[in-house]
């Protein structure tokens, strides 16, 4: 390895705080749109707007708990295991509350 290439930096096992912040904030405002563009839809198919509306309200309550993990410290810990949750799981579901095993487990 030459002193010119550069190093590659390893992942942290958490996600700062800030970093949980803003893909929590991301998440909140890709479904407050998606929430105003049910409304605005208008008549037609009224129960899959209503299903729609309701997965929405949903994720907006899990992100809403995920903000406040993210206050009292517990954000990335599993809920059903309590080890760290993978940074790669959080960076593509900032939200979750569960490990991969641990999600399959309550699904099942």
């Amino acid at each position: 390895m030459s002193l010119d290439t550069p190093r590659i930096e390893a992942r942290p096992e958490l996600l700062t705080a800030h970093e949980a912040r803003q893909r929590l904030e991301h998440e909140r405002n890709s479904r407050l749109t998606q929430l105003r563009a049910v409304g605005e839809a208008g008549q037609g198919a009224e129960e899959v707007m209503s299903a729609q509306k309701d997965t929405i309200e949903r994720v907006l309550r899990e992100i809403d708990a995920a903000f406040t993990r993210v206050e009292d410290g517990s954000y990335g810990i599993c809920l059903g295991c309590s080890k760290s949750i993978p940074v790669e799981r959080l960076e593509i579901l900032p939200y979750t509350r569960f490990c991969v095993p641990c999600q399959r487990a309550t699904t099942v």
